[in-house]
C-alpha cells in the first residue's frame, strides 16, 4: 500500500449476515478510488471485552484514518449489527456507497483523524 493511502480498518462479528456484502463493497469502492483493497485492516471482533477494546458499535464498522465512515450516535459498543442511515433517509445493515466515497476521498486528501495528528507532530 502507497504511504499516502488512507487507513482502512474493517471490523466484523461472525453474527452479523451482512459483514461480507459490506467488505465486497468496500474493496470496490477502494478499487474505484485507485486504492488497494488488499490494505484493508479486517478484524474480526469475538467478545463482548474486544468490543469494548475497539470501540465497536456493531457489524461492519468501517473506519478511514481513525474516523468512522459515518458519524456515531448513541450506538452502545457490542457484538451486534450495526444498521447505518442511507443518504435518503432509508436504513440498511451496509453503508451508503456515497458515505465510502467520501470518508476515501478524506483519506486519500490527508483530512482523516491518524492523518491530521501525524501532520501536526512532523
Amino acid at each position: 500500500m502507497s504511504p499516502d493511502a488512507p487507513h482502512v480498518e474493517f471490523l466484523w462479528w461472525d453474527g452479523c449476515p451482512s459483514w461480507e456484502r459490506a467488505l465486497e463493497r468496500l474493496r470496490a469502492e477502494m478499487a474505484d478510488q485507485g486504492l488497494d483493497p488488499a490494505g484493508i485492516e479486517i478484524r474480526e471482533v469475538e467478545t463482548e471485552h474486544a468490543a469494548e477494546r475497539e470501540g465497536f458499535v456493531g457489524s461492519p464498522t468501517i473506519r478511514v484514518d481513525g474516523r468512522d465512515v459515518q458519524p456515531l450516535g448513541e450506538e452502545p459498543i457490542g457484538l451486534t449489527c450495526r444498521l447505518y442511515r442511507l443518504r435518503d433517509g432509508r436504513v440498511s445493515p451496509l453503508p451508503d456507497p456515497a458515505d465510502l466515497r467520501d470518508a476515501l476521498a478524506a483519506g486519500l486528501a490527508g483530512t482523516g483523524d491518524e492523518r491530521a495528528s501525524q501532520g501536526a507532530a512532523s
